[in-house]
């Protein structure tokens, strides 16, 4: 006997072979479908972009506000409170000393 195949043999591969291709068009199919477009993409990542730069923004106007709020708690309670009882400890110190 010799070593090649019978037809029926060929056929059952060729078949075999064949499934294994479909299995695998399937397969990319499925990954195609998963894939983003590049369009998409990049409407995702201009808006991502734009959502960043808001909050940049919104984070600074934060900041400067937080730096107004100290000024204006250093100028109108601080320095006045200052102003008020150094005196007092001077003129009671004084007291004590005589």
């Amino acid at each position: 006997m010799t070593d090649e195949p019978t037809p029926g043999e060929m056929v059952r591969r060729l078949e075999d072979r064949l499934a294994d291709v479909r299995d695998d068009i399937q397969q990319l199919g499925r990954r195609m479908d998963e894939k983003v477009d590049q369009k998409v993409y990049d409407l995702r990542h201009e808006a991502l972009a734009g959502r960043v730069t808001t909050l940049e923004t919104l984070r600074e106007k934060d900041a400067e506000k937080l730096v107004a709020t100290r000024r204006w708690l250093i100028g109108a309670v601080i320095i006045p409170l200052v102003a008020i009882l150094l005196p007092m400890i001077l003129l009671l110190a004084q007291g004590d000393g005589a």
